[in-house]
């Protein structure tokens, strides 16, 4: 499964992930590439910790697109 992830940079140049699909899945790195490292595995945490528990998994589902202003 691959899931839509969001960054956001912060105001300090540090850098936030969150995966809309599942949550409370979130990381935080001083670089993007950080926080990618760091968010791939907060996915792969977050879907073992649902599976060990006997949870649903959600799919997939969100998108996203940019729109030009």
């Amino acid at each position: 499964m691959k899931y839509l992830v969001v960054f956001e940079q912060g105001e300090q140049g540090q850098w936030g992930a969150y995966v809309p699909d599942l949550p409370g899945c979130t990381a935080v790195g001083t670089t993007k590439t950080e926080a990618r490292e760091l968010i791939a595995e907060s996915v792969r945490m977050w879907v073992e910790t649902a599976r060990a528990k006997g949870w649903p998994v959600p799919a997939p589902n969100s998108s996203a697109i940019k729109i030009a202003v």
